[in-house]
């Protein structure tokens, strides 16, 4: 019996060994030159691949496992190779190795380059590359390392751009990666928008187009005869992160939606805490210059006129607007006059209390047709204690965070 299991845990070690986390396992490249295939400072790795590996995030029977996913900075076109230094045998070892090719194949689509060779004359053609639809805005970045500015645009497109949609199915696989609970969407529904976000660059004194990252925003109907744009996914590509490109991008698509006169106002679907933080950040500084949100009037406290103004001027809805009154009363408010940060606290707790107040008054229907006993067990689980502990962290989160974006306003 021992030598049994004490074969079985040799037998367990060796197989411990032929495990890969897929995060590094997969390296992502977006390719401008053909150096760029050999130095290590261009590549990248998810931050997620549970979608794709599993929950635990692993390939089993390889050691020393690469998955490149290599793209083409403009037009996306794909390299995908696997490269590992060793792999269980089924025949020696009984087991099987994971079908790593098969899963990155059910997501990327079909057409990429299997050799290098390939891919580097691919590449040679890039310079006809050119971004799609309507162009909306261009800005341009101060790039330190680079000693110089950077041009950007930001283009609509649809999947009526010839090319288009094949582009976006190369483009749409870095939500994978990127997006903890990322979806491909339908594209043959036409109410959806693109918006997408191109760096110029010069490449043996040619102009070229590389991919940045972008927006997709579905227009719901609204009766009778208006829609609700509804932000689904934004994705800035990990080597443009944290140059403000975020910022741009949401601003341009509220922009090119202002100027239409069915469009109610802007929502977003299940937002993550950073969306929730450039959106303010983006809004403040929309609606700072409206007249409803002057100081004296902020001092008033929150108004119909503010959700009105927002509304038809920014395409700003009623929620968001209230925290932009917030972030912008915070920044007249001397929080070291005793009065004056009395007064902010109690307006913003007042709206954070909203949420008890009706489980509250829920408990009051349920004391009506509940037994006593059963009673208790409810109004213990709301203790009041807790709530005003709970309400003073909240608020005080909060107010650190509205810091964070009046700080970023006032450097931009």
């Amino acid at each position: 019996k021992n030598s049994f299991s004490s074969g079985l845990t040799a037998m367990e070690k060796k197989l411990a060994e032929y495990k890969c986390n897929t995060n590094e396992a997969i390296q992502l490249k977006l390719v401008r030159f053909p150096e760029d295939l050999e130095d290590e400072n261009t590549t990248f790795n998810p931050e997620y691949s549970h979608q794709v590996f599993g929950d635990d995030e692993v390939a089993f029977g390889y050691k020393g496992l690469k998955i490149l996913l290599y793209y083409i900075a403009g037009n996306l076109s794909t390299l995908f190779r696997i490269e590992y230094t060793s792999k269980v045998n089924e025949k020696f070892d009984c087991v099987e190795a994971d079908d790593v090719e098969s899963k990155i194949r059910e997501i990327i689509p079909p057409g990429f380059c299997t050799n290098t060779d390939d891919f580097v004359s691919l590449l040679e053609k890039e310079v006809n590359f050119k971004p799609f639809g309507m162009l909306l805005h261009t800005y341009s970045v101060h790039n330190e390392e680079a000693g110089e500015d950077i041009m950007y645009q930001i283009y609509k497109a649809d999947m009526t751009c010839p090319g288009f949609r094949e582009y976006h199915e190369r483009l749409q696989t870095f939500l994978m990666w990127f997006i903890e609970t990322a979806s491909f969407i339908d594209v043959d529904d036409e109410r959806w928008n693109y918006f997408l976000v191109f760096e110029k660059y010069n490449k043996d004194g040619a102009t070229l187009f590389a991919t940045v990252g972008y927006m997709t925003v579905y227009n719901y109907y609204v009766y009778p005869d208006k829609t609700r744009p509804r932000v689904s996914q934004m994705l800035i590509l990990p080597p443009f992160q944290g140059e403000g490109h975020g910022a741009q991008l949401l601003e341009t698509v509220h922009r090119y939606y202002m100027s239409s006169p069915t469009v109610l106002d802007i929502t977003a679907e299940d937002p993550s805490e950073n969306y929730v933080k450039l959106r303010d950040f983006v809004l403040v500084k929309l609606c700072q210059d409206l007249l409803c949100f002057s100081p004296g009037k902020l001092m008033q406290g929150f108004s119909q006129e503010m959700v009105m103004e927002a509304q038809q001027k920014l395409k700003i809805n009623k929620h968001h607007t209230r925290r932009v009154y917030e972030i912008l009363r915070l920044r007249a408010t001397d929080m070291g006059d005793a009065e004056q940060s009395r007064s902010y606290r109690l307006d913003v707790k007042r709206r954070l209390i909203g949420p008890y107040k009706k489980k509250q008054r829920e408990l009051a229907k349920m004391r009506r047709c509940l037994r006593p006993e059963e009673l208790t067990n409810q109004l213990n689980q709301i203790d009041l204690n807790m709530q005003h502990e709970q309400l003073e962290e909240s608020f005080q989160q909060l107010v650190s965070d509205y810091r964070r974006v009046l700080e970023r306003l006032a450097q931009a």
